[in-house]
């Protein structure tokens, strides 16, 4: 769903739409997709093909290597994270989006583990990283960088609670950093959470962002659903 938006793009033909990627907006500058979980955002030394980088590319190119159509990377998701994700069509639209990335409104979707004593509130810290590249807070602001994870419960049961959650910093493994500390670690998080059975995915969502299009300078906001395998594990 988007809202305030300019006239759409016309897309290519169904044969090149990408595999694990909805298309929800698209114009000359950006192109806005909902990511399925286990997708790449990028290539790493083992995956160079199947990510959403790749897969996109392939898409505004129609299938020719040689065109000069690509896409930019603007931010990253997790490859177990769902969700919108923004990317840029031109250098122009990348640089002006890179610039003002902090500043945009960013919704997530989570479902934890147990129940929050605060059933609203804004968790900060200053995040480091270790030698195994896993993110933890510290006191001194010099040893870490801000982070601000502002959250609502929506629903709870004996044993998950769903959250929305308000990003006012992009720092790497924010939100799973913040709620393992908690006590709450987000359900089926194989790094930072419980080890437990039958859940089938990561639980974080990038539901909505709002930002400013690089062109024309309008607010754009993009929105998706609680997926509902988040609302079935909370009923569980």
């Amino acid at each position: 769903m988007m809202r305030k938006s300019q006239k759409k793009f016309k897309s290519p033909p169904k044969r090149y739409q990408p595999r694990g990627l909805s298309i929800l907006y698209e114009d000359h500058d950006i192109l806005v997709v909902d990511k399925r979980s286990g997708l790449l955002t990028v290539s790493n030394a083992k995956v160079r093909e199947n990510t959403a980088y790749y897969l996109l590319n392939t898409y505004v190119q129609k299938g020719n290597q040689k065109s000069r159509n690509r896409i930019f990377i603007v931010h990253r998701l997790d490859r177990d994270t769902s969700g919108i994700i923004v990317f840029a069509k031109n250098e122009n639209a990348k640089r002006f989006l890179q610039e003002e990335w902090q500043g945009f409104k960013k919704k997530y979707y989570a479902v934890v583990h147990g129940i929050l004593a605060k059933k609203e509130g804004v968790i900060t810290s200053y995040l480091a990283e270790n030698r195994v590249h896993k993110m933890y807070s510290v006191e001194d602001p010099k040893k870490g960088k801000l982070a601000k994870t502002g959250y609502k419960v929506l629903r709870e049961s004996k044993k998950y609670s769903l959250l929305e959650i308000d990003l006012f910093t992009g720092r790497k493994n924010q939100i799973r950093v913040h709620f393992l500390e908690k006590g709450c670690p987000v359900a089926g998080d194989k790094m930072y959470g419980k080890k437990e059975k039958g859940i089938k995915r990561l639980t974080l969502h990038a539901a909505s962002i709002t930002i400013l299009h690089p062109y024309t300078k309008e607010k754009m906001t993009f929105e998706t659903e609680v997926p509902a395998y988040f609302n079935s594990l909370v009923n569980s």
